[in-house]
């Protein structure tokens, strides 16, 4: 097992990486301050880890929840079945959610931990790579609108975020390449040794080889961690982690929520970025051909969906919640590992970027 921490002062937080570890108990029980525990899952998810993790639980008084499957329940009537769960049993503020899923149900779960009588413990089970890497870890929750991906929600921090590695092994490769992607992502924003190390490694990660996956999520929590440190709230630094996010949310809201997983709009975002910040001058033809290349070997999509135009990015960029004073910023890479976050670019040159789709 690895363990990493969150430094957050007294909102500090360990982050435990490793095989077989739903089952240990001694990791959860510090973070739980009661004896009522409601766990959050969906019928996708609860068949495989429900029970297992009930028995871990068992000396807890254990409320389950299981929610519908997908990005398309991301919304506030689906948010409402956990509060109607916890009133009906009478839970307090002593009770602690632990969010067992993907990043849809670790968002919403977060939600409601930050809503639920003004605020409840919570810890992260994330069971999806792309959540592993990325959602369980900086407190970011939230739930969808239909005119934009996450833009109601609250930053909260968990008690613990334990990843149990054997959860990847059920799922389909579509998520193994979409979590790909956000780890792909921190080697361009923060870590060129990381990129080269995804580049001679990416057959053996999406096979899932225990070792390098245990690193790679390693190695990506790591670099979120630091710069959630740094600025926990995204005033600054932390949007970086945005690298293809605002393309890749306009993908999400235009195909509608669920039909393009999230990994995989990331993705085909982060190849129209690279192809903005190589019009700017700032990465080389080589730099941005190599890596739109390790993209497509993580078995992602690296164009826009057909159909979808310029029009249609430019619409929903602009409630990007990136946009200042109504001033578009976008994640770009003035070099391999080092992202900039910008609203100081060509018009001209992100035109070009965005004439290329709906065909």
């Amino acid at each position: 097992m690895q363990q990493l921490t969150v430094n957050l002062d007294d909102r500090s937080y360990p982050i435990h990486i490793g095989s077989g570890l739903l089952g240990q108990i001694e990791l959860l029980a510090p973070h739980i301050a009661g004896r009522q525990v409601c766990i959050v899952t969906d019928d996708t998810v609860a068949p495989l880890y429900l029970a297992r993790l009930c028995q871990t639980l068992a000396d807890y008084r254990v409320l389950p929840v299981v929610l519908p499957t997908g990005e398309a329940f991301k919304n506030w009537s689906t948010l409402q079945q956990i509060f109607d769960a916890l009133l009906e049993a009478r839970h307090d503020r002593r009770t602690t959610l632990i969010a067992l899923g993907g990043g849809v149900i670790g968002d919403m779960t977060g939600f409601a931990a930050a809503c639920y009588q003004r605020g409840v413990d919570f810890i992260q089970i994330p069971t999806t790579l792309l959540s592993q890497v990325d959602s369980s870890v900086g407190g970011k929750t939230g739930i969808n609108h239909p005119a934009g991906k996450n833009m109601i929600g609250a930053f909260y921090q968990p008690k613990a975020v334990l990843i149990d590695t054997d959860s990847l092994r059920t799922l389909p490769d579509r998520e193994i390449s979409a979590g790909l992607a956000e780890i792909i992502k921190y080697g361009l924003i923060r870590d060129r040794q990381f990129l080269a190390w995804l580049e001679q490694r990416m057959p053996a990660l999406r096979a899932l080889e225990p070792s390098l996956v245990t690193e790679a999520i390693a190695r990506s929590c790591a670099i979120k961690a630091e710069v959630v440190a740094a600025d926990e709230r995204e005033g600054g630094v932390r949007a970086i982690l945005n690298l293809g996010h605002t393309f890749g949310h306009a993908i999400e809201a235009h195909q509608g929520y669920g039909n393009w997983l999230h990994g995989e709009a990331v993705g085909t975002g982060m190849v129209m970025a690279l192809e903005l910040s190589h019009r700017l001058g700032w990465l080389t033809e080589a730099e941005h051909q190599r890596c739109v290349a390790l993209i497509a070997a993580a078995g992602l999509p690296v164009a826009p969906p057909h159909g979808m135009l310029a029009e249609d990015f430019r619409r929903l960029m602009a409630v990007d919640k990136k946009v200042l004073d109504g001033q578009l910023r976008l994640v770009l890479l003035k070099q391999l590992g080092e992202a900039v976050v910008t609203a100081d670019f060509d018009g001209q040159a992100l035109n070009s970027v965005l004439a290329v789709t709906g065909q």
